[in-house]
């Protein structure tokens, strides 16, 4: 290579590795610095998009597991409400055994019914006053309103969600002709789409007031709503015919507190499947973008003593034209 003034070659090609390395330096300290190998699309434009579709569907199933967790205490705090309407049946069914003896009056018959009434009126308060975060739970309004019996084309369906239960699956009410039993319940979501069974539960409550509970036996108007109207033990044969209506009441409240433990149990093994599949998400979008520390440190000592290399050997090549001067005074 010749000696010449207006170009320095050399310190050209320096300066050139002294940018590559330094470049390589600077993204070494950046992957260090934040742990992930892939901090924008130019790193691996394949791996980014992959590592956020992942990331969106971990927090979607992070969610998910919080809604579950929502839906259990939701849960909770329906049978804890029909735990003490259980209570009440108890006593109602007490009271209504001891007006049926034939050992009382009727005048005190009314005053064993006083109570009686009270723990029904009880019961109905409680109904009515059991919500969750707003949301009514044992008054019957988490249901479908509509005619009753199948769907047919003509038969009109209101409610707030819009997807009930049939006996093969799960259909959206949209007011074409379509057949099945229709249940509601609050829909609890923690799948990561919405076109699946598997991304959704609908939590079915029912109606734990005596209108209700009371109903199946219940020969009084059919239009009954009040406790008193429904079930009494003002006289001996009234009491009598209460506890039919009692058993029948025991045994619905036991129905819905069964399907509500079933559902509980449900939502705590979709929980512990949500978890390892979260994990196992995370695990894999780790190994898809996290660093290797170990590995990267070696890249950052190498590219660290190539920077150093550079800048020293870029201070040499500058000091070559002044040999030139040597040679010219």
């Amino acid at each position: 290579m010749s000696l010449v003034i207006n170009h320095n070659m050399m310190a050209m090609n320096t300066a050139r590795n002294l940018s590559s390395a330094y470049g390589s330096l600077g993204n070494s300290v950046k992957r260090l610095s934040t742990g992930l190998r892939i901090n924008s699309a130019a790193d691996d434009a394949a791996g980014l998009a992959i590592r956020e579709q992942m990331r969106s569907d971990i927090a979607s199933m992070n969610q998910g597991i919080r809604n579950a967790h929502d839906g259990i205490s939701m849960i909770q705090t329906a049978e804890g409400a029909l735990s003490v309407i259980d209570e009440k049946l108890i006593r109602m069914k007490e009271l209504a055994e001891q007006a049926a003896t034939g050992t009382y009056t009727n005048d005190q018959r009314m005053i064993i019914h006083s109570e009686f009434s009270a723990m029904a009126s009880e019961i109905d308060r409680i109904a009515n006053a059991t919500d969750f975060n707003g949301v009514k739970m044992l008054d019957g309004n988490v249901s479908v309103s509509g005619t009753n019996g199948k769907w047919t084309s003509g038969n009109t369906w209101t409610s707030d969600e819009g997807l009930y239960e049939n006996s093969s699956g799960w259909q959206e009410v949209n007011g074409s002709e379509k057949d099945g039993d229709v249940i509601g319940g609050v829909k609890v979501h923690f799948g990561i789409g919405n076109n699946r069974a598997e991304d959704y539960y609908f939590i079915k409550m029912g109606d734990a007031r005596t209108s209700s509970l009371f109903q199946g036996t219940n020969t009084a108007k059919p239009d009954a709503t009040k406790a008193s109207d429904i079930v009494a033990v003002s006289s001996q044969a009234a009491a009598q015919k209460a506890l039919e209506q009692i058993n029948t009441a025991i045994t619905r409240k036991d129905n819905l507190r069964a399907s509500l433990g079933a559902v509980q149990n449900r939502l705590e093994n979709t929980i512990t499947n949500l978890s390892i599949q979260a994990e196992n998400l995370q695990a894999a979008e780790s190994r898809i973008s996290d660093i290797d520390v170990a590995s990267e440190m070696t890249q950052f000592t190498r590219n660290q003593i190539l920077t150093q290399s550079s800048v020293g050997m870029l201070s040499q090549a500058n000091s070559l034209p002044q040999m030139a001067l040597r040679l010219i005074g």
